[in-house]
């Protein structure tokens, strides 16, 4: 994954969606079509499931002694180095220093409306939107830490998305990773597993049949751009899709409430 992603579903449609109240920051978060590490970002935690909270997308773990910007958090750990899609051996994360402890008791859905992929040999100079075909928002498996800046004392809250091998949309395009993409029935799921079996299992691509993609301006690349002209289409689908669906793209109407 590229460290980029799309939010720009309403407060209250998110709260709708996930059943959840937004704290007194999250309720003034704003459209971000080009959202990336540093930016802060709307997520549901383990710790207040009840609540939509704005958390620091770039995890800094809590031992930490400077500031880190962790935005992904390999499943496989250190193991699929060829990010292999048929992949079957041990979710290495458990074991990752910077992640043992938030895989185990720090989880969080990341909002998202879709999210940014370049091609594996060009990056974000041959971009993608990724969607999922049958709605936003949706939720990204998260895991979340709170570190103390040393100098000031301030507590920041952070978040990375966890990435899983490539399912068959992405490799079309092609790209190496996929963010982890929870199904609707797991999203409960992933905030209060217990075993960690339980939690390990749920880091697995997400069905490619019900995923598509487009390209877009690598205008994207920027940071600093951020509009709904960046979502704009500049090619086709990966996938054709009837007429019914292709009224709800995301580069024109689908972006907007």
């Amino acid at each position: 994954m590229c460290g980029r992603y799309v939010v720009v579903s309403s407060v209250e449609t998110i709260e709708k969606r996930f059943n959840v109240t937004a704290d007194q920051m999250a309720i003034d978060f704003k459209p971000n079509y080009n959202l990336g590490p540093g930016a802060l970002a709307p997520v549901i935690t383990n710790n207040d499931p009840d609540k939509l909270q704005l958390f620091t997308f770039g995890l800094c773990p809590s031992w930490s002694k400077k500031r880190m910007y962790l935005f992904n958090a390999r499943a496989e750990g250190d193991g699929n180095a060829e990010n292999n899609p048929d992949y079957k051996g041990g979710k290495g994360i458990i074991t990752k220093p910077s992640f043992r402890k938030p895989i185990r008791s720090q989880r969080c859905l990341v909002i998202a409306d879709a999210f940014i992929e370049g091609t594996k040999d060009e990056g974000l100079d041959k971009p993608f939107v990724v969607y999922i075909k049958s709605g936003r928002p949706f939720a990204l498996a998260g895991i979340w830490d709170t570190w103390a800046n040393p100098e000031t004392g301030e507590l920041v809250n952070s978040f990375a998305i966890i990435t899983a091998p490539p399912n068959a949309l992405l490799q079309r395009l092609p790209h190496h990773r996929s963010p982890v993409v929870l199904r609707r029935s797991d999203e409960l799921r992933w905030l209060r597993a217990e075993a960690l079996n339980e939690v390990t299992e749920l880091l697995e691509p997400y069905p490619a049949e019900d995923m598509n993609a487009y390209p877009i301006s690598p205008r994207i690349k920027n940071p600093r751009n951020n509009a709904r002209e960046l979502l704009e289409p500049v090619g086709e689908r990966i996938v054709p899709e009837v007429d019914t669906i292709v009224k709800n793209r995301l580069g024109l109407q689908g972006m907007k409430d």
